[in-house]
């Protein structure tokens, strides 16, 4: 006779657990960009972005959206044709993951990850040699995505020269 182990119960918060879904988001969404992002503004874990870069550039933000509607998290990904830190013609496509922020009620739940493995999926659809992001924090999401630290001097040079050395924020980079 054969038996299978019991698989325990699904724990009653991952009941109540609302659906997501991940999207390009939407010029007309860039006041609720920067609302999102306001509070990792505060704390000094993101610089602050013109609700105009927001609408300008809602092309290059995914954003994950409750079934409600409400905006639970976002993440900007701009590509660059200059991976090389000399610039020249051989130079790979590279992308930069930035603003990266997912509302506080919704940390630990998995949002996060979710964002992260769609700016990869996105990254490798478009044939991106690597990808950088820039933190102030521990990095450990990026890290456990594949992320490794690395230098700026690395990085496409127009958004290295843009990072702020006042802030410290480590370099990390993830390639195929």
């Amino acid at each position: 006779m054969t038996t299978a182990t019991p698989r325990p119960a699904a724990p009653p918060h991952a009941l109540l657990t609302p659906s997501f879904s991940v999207r390009t988001a939407r010029p007309d969404e860039a006041t609720a960009l920067a609302a999102l992002s306001l509070p990792f503004v505060a704390s000094g874990a993101l610089r602050e972005r013109p609700v105009s870069l927001y609408a300008d550039r809602a092309a290059d933000f995914l954003v994950l959206e409750a079934s409600d509607g409400t905006l639970e998290g976002c993440v900007g990904m701009r590509a660059y044709r200059d991976g090389d830190p000399d610039g020249g013609a051989d130079a790979g496509l590279a992308g930069v993951v930035y603003n990266f922020c997912v509302a506080e009620h919704q940390q630990g739940s998995g949002a996060g990850a979710g964002l992260l493995r769609a700016v990869l999926t996105m990254a490798r659809a478009r044939s991106l040699d690597a990808l950088f992001t820039a933190t102030t924090g521990s990095g450990g999401l990026f890290l456990r995505y594949g992320f490794t630290p690395t230098t700026a001097d690395l990085a496409p040079r127009a958004w290295a020269e843009s990072l702020d050395p006042r802030r410290n924020a480590r370099v990390l980079v993830r390639t195929w």
